[in-house]
């Protein structure tokens, strides 16, 4: 029916527009995690505690495998994790539309994408 594909259309549309924004939440995440990493990257400065921490298990390397507050860019690196397997799944979900071979929902994907980028 016309509601039918006129309803897939707009799905597809914003699932596009949805991608390219999590596209760009994706390097904006990944700019504040390059902010977040200390100025030297060696496992010390990677693994000590924040200034005015103190811990009890600093000298024990079995306690030290697994801190319990992850440092800051953990956490960015965790939230890049969810925003890479969110931007793959809408990128399938749009690719397996597109691949039905019909013209409108390719248009809708292509309208989405452009939107989503200009946005």
């Amino acid at each position: 029916s016309r509601a039918g594909m006129v309803l897939s259309v707009l799905v597809i549309l914003l699932l596009s527009v949805l991608y390219e924004a999590v596209k760009m939440g994706k390097a904006v995440l990944l700019r504040r995690a390059l902010l977040a990493l200390p100025r030297s990257l060696s496992q010390e400065a990677l693994t000590e505690p924040q200034e005015g921490d103190s811990s009890p298990a600093q000298g024990s390397p079995s306690l030290m495998a697994f801190p319990i507050s992850f440092p800051r860019w953990f956490w960015f690196h965790v939230g890049q994790t969810l925003f890479h397997v969110l931007q793959v799944v809408l990128g399938y979900m749009v690719m397996l539309a597109v691949m039905s071979y019909n013209a409108w929902i390719f248009l809708g994907a292509i309208a989405g994408s452009t939107l989503g980028y200009f946005m």
